[in-house]
């Protein structure tokens, strides 16, 4: 994985490979990242990444300056490793290891992006269950986005919050908005 743009354009960084992930491939990344930049100023966003996983999605916000990143994963690996990259290159990313869909319930702090991209493999119920979570817990600032990962094969459509979605080879992303637009 690399880091696409920012202060860290074109570092690569290496998971170990016992890590049980499947990184945004860098043209979906790149893809996204173009969206969102169209959107928001970088420094002045609060970022939630959850289902992080290497921390692949964290590390860009954080190389393009967003300096309020929450990581979360459940695997121990994976929040070692974000944990240590992040203090490498002074990343200002909290990593928090917990369930997501508990951690969502739980949490209180809002986001202007909250990422989340699960395993592939979670039931389409599941899958809703994360904008059901971050609408009914108000964790999206005004004019906040949720971008939600996943296969193809996947359709999120039916949430009442979904706005659009972009596909890259496999990979879908999700956006979901307070207001959905008509």
């Amino acid at each position: 994985m690399r880091i696409i743009s920012g202060t860290y354009k074109g570092r690569r960084l290496t998971a170990p490979k016992k890590l049980p992930v499947r990184p945004t491939t860098d043209m979906a990344k790149e893809a996204l990242f173009n969206i969102i930049n169209n959107q928001y100023y970088f420094n002045q966003i609060s970022v939630l990444d959850v289902f992080s996983g290497t921390g692949n999605i964290s590390y860009e916000f954080a190389s393009r300056g967003t300096e309020e990143i929450v990581s979360v994963d459940k695997n121990m690996g994976c929040t070692l490793y974000i944990t240590k990259i992040s203090e490498e290159f002074s990343f200002p990313i909290q990593v928090v290891k917990s369930d997501v869909f508990s951690y969502l319930e739980k949490v209180k702090q809002s986001h202007d992006i909250i990422f989340a991209d699960p395993p592939y493999d979670l039931s389409t119920e599941d899958f809703l269950k994360i904008p059901d979570l971050v609408f009914a817990n108000e964790l999206l600032l005004e004019d906040g986005v949720l971008i939600v990962e996943h296969s193809k094969h996947t359709s999120l459509e039916s949430h009442p919050r979904f706005s659009y979605c972009k596909r890259y080879g496999g990979c879908t992303f999700s956006f979901f908005e307070a207001d959905t637009k008509d």
